[in-house]
């Protein structure tokens, strides 16, 4: 179309239009004009923009990853809720369609159950941190306890279901959990983000590096028929195909043998089945319960 006929047609000026081709032009949109009888302003015929050619798959993809809960964490609930309904506006009709039965079919929800919220008062001043790369001075209780003082680099953050981290660097990188951070302040000193850091790569390599370093106690355990049930309760269905392959005893009980991370973590959470299982391995776990069954005994004997 020429110039005067798309002025005519979006109702404004030539001038306007050699603008926003130029705009257009600028912007990476390959939009061009020719002179001459035959000419006019043309858009390239196999141009599409990445929006207009998302598919059904991906428009689906697209609206399937919004987890409310991390981003209310985030504080920028109100905002991705308009991204989301801009995105919607600018998909094509059949596409919006199937954007909303997303959004009806499938809702992800991070918090465990059963378990408080970790309150994270310095999740919004680490986040300002990182984009504006500046350093953060902040008091931190550590896992056994003791509070020491640092000065980090913060690098990005990570949610690992609904438990927030920091990653940080400086002479090293760490990763810090964000609901430790007991106090913290935002300094004038800035840093240099490395070039080659990769955010994901980094929190991977870590987190399978500390699967593989982490003490690990295997127990065995005979189960009664009513105890699968509850053992079930305790750690999941992904003990229903070790029960199905599981030998029994005499007794009809089944056999398991369980990965637990230490001595004290098997006790804590294999003591509330009570006879439900019967521990058969390490003697060293059975000695254990015996004592927390014990302290409890002289604990409450005298409740009325």
């Amino acid at each position: 179309m020429t110039a005067q006929q798309l002025g005519e047609t979006l109702e404004v000026s030539t001038r306007t239009i050699y603008r926003d081709l130029d705009a257009l032009s600028t912007a990476g949109v390959p939009v061009y004009a020719e002179r001459g009888p035959s000419g006019g302003c043309m858009l390239l015929e196999s141009y599409r923009t990445n929006l207009t050619g998302l598919n059904e798959n991906e428009v689906r993809a697209l609206f399937m990853f919004t987890v409310p809960g991390l981003v209310a964490d985030l504080g920028v609930e109100k905002e991705a809720e308009a991204a989301l309904r801009k995105l919607t506006a600018a998909l094509p009709l059949p596409f919006q369609q199937d954007a909303a039965a997303v959004q009806q079919r499938l809702h992800l929800d991070p918090e465990p159950w059963f378990q408080p919220a970790e309150p994270v008062p310095y999740l919004r001043l680490l986040q300002d941190a990182i984009w504006t790369e500046r350093r953060v001075r902040m008091q931190y209780r550590r896992g056994d306890g003791q509070w020491v003082k640092r000065l980090i680099d913060p690098y990005g953050l990570v949610a690992k279901a609904s438990t927030w981290y920091v990653v940080a660097g400086g002479q090293f990188t760490q990763v810090f959990r964000v609901s430790r951070v007991m106090e913290a302040e935002m300094t004038n000193g800035r840093f240099t983000r490395p070039t080659n850091f990769n955010l994901q790569t980094f929190w991977q390599s870590w987190s399978e590096r500390v699967e593989q370093q982490r003490e690990k106690v295997s127990v065995t355990l005979a189960v009664s028929p009513a105890g699968v049930l509850p053992l079930s309760h305790l750690l999941g269905d992904a003990i229903h195909p070790l029960v199905a392959a599981a030998p029994s005893d005499d007794h009809g009980r089944l056999h398991l043998t369980l990965s637990f991370a230490s001595l004290e973590e098997a006790g804590q959470r294999l003591m509330g089945l009570g006879t439900a299982v019967d521990i058969l391995h390490p003697p060293t776990l059975r000695h254990h319960l015996h004592h927390l069954a014990t302290q409890l005994v002289q604990q409450y004997a005298n409740t009325p």
